[in-house]
């Protein structure tokens, strides 16, 4: 018996909301890596706050990205795995702006809306699904992320 009918989703749904987790996945990836990019070369007199404030920000990333794969597999489907792949679909984009503080958060604040908006996209679908699974860990992750917003903004003054 597959996934879907045990959890009582209908397998069209898991396979709609698993594509859209993918590409959620492809951008927790990208911004996973620019998150290591900045903590590594981070420069400056911001670099004994926002070294190791990068480093709790891409752990718990690396988490996330870890849950949304296994969730993906819950649904019965294959999570992507090559940053070729991610590449490819992800709307983050690989950043060589590492070293500047405040480009660093702004490259965090900007990957922060386009994981946002794709976790409300997906409230929405698995909603619609009744897929309360997926439901409740973007809603999780929605609610945690707006308080980092909020303390990113705070930093740049915003």
């Amino acid at each position: 018996m597959k996934n879907a009918s045990i959890i009582g989703l209908k397998e069209a749904d898991c396979k709609n909301i698993s594509e859209k987790l993918n590409i959620l996945l492809a951008n927790y990836s990208v911004f996973y890596q620019n998150t290591r990019g900045s903590h590594w070369n981070i420069k400056g007199d911001q670099f004994f706050t926002l070294h190791p404030k990068f480093e709790e920000l891409y752990n718990s990333l690396v988490l996330k990205i870890d849950e949304i794969a296994e969730r993906i597999l819950t649904l019965g489907a294959t999570p992507a795995h090559n940053y070729s792949d991610y590449l490819k679909v992800a709307t983050i984009k690989e950043s060589k702006e590492v070293t500047d503080a405040n480009k660093s958060v702004e490259l965090i604040l900007n990957s922060f809306k386009v994981v946002i908006d794709l976790q409300r996209e997906l409230l929405d679908i698995t909603d619609a699904a009744g897929d309360e699974g997926t439901n409740s860990q973007m809603s999780d992750y929605i609610t945690e992320q707006e308080k980092e917003v909020w303390m990113y903004n705070s930093y740049l003054g915003k």
